[in-house]
């Protein structure tokens, strides 16, 4: 699993790189650009901002994810105490709660 959250570290990393381009401010100057194209724009550039929003909670999940690792403490519900069934690690290997305590947390 170690190998795989690294591997999710890297490729969030080079994605954000990539996509710093697409949060830039927006011009509002009319002269170069008309209206519409300023309007899409700005909706591009918030949905970037947010995509990299989520991102940067995802690397410090996986950060998070790497310390239990090294700590001894993965795989373990950080709730409940009990064991993390590994398909569900398997699906998202950030998780820090079991399936039960996860339920509970999003109602």
């Amino acid at each position: 699993m170690k190998k795989k959250l690294e591997a999710l570290l890297v490729e969030l990393t080079d994605i954000e790189e990539i996509s710093q381009q697409s949060a830039e401010i927006v011009s509002l100057d009319q002269t170069r650009v008309g209206r519409l194209s300023r309007m899409d724009a700005m909706q591009a550039q918030a949905i970037s901002i947010e995509a990299n929003r989520r991102r940067a909670l995802h690397v410090q999940l996986i950060q998070a994810a790497l310390a239990r690792i090294e700590s001894g403490d993965y795989g373990w519900c950080l709730e409940c105490g009990e064991a993390i069934n590994p398909k569900r690690l398997e699906v998202d290997p950030a998780v820090s709660l079991c399936i039960d305590c996860a339920n509970q947390t999003d109602t």
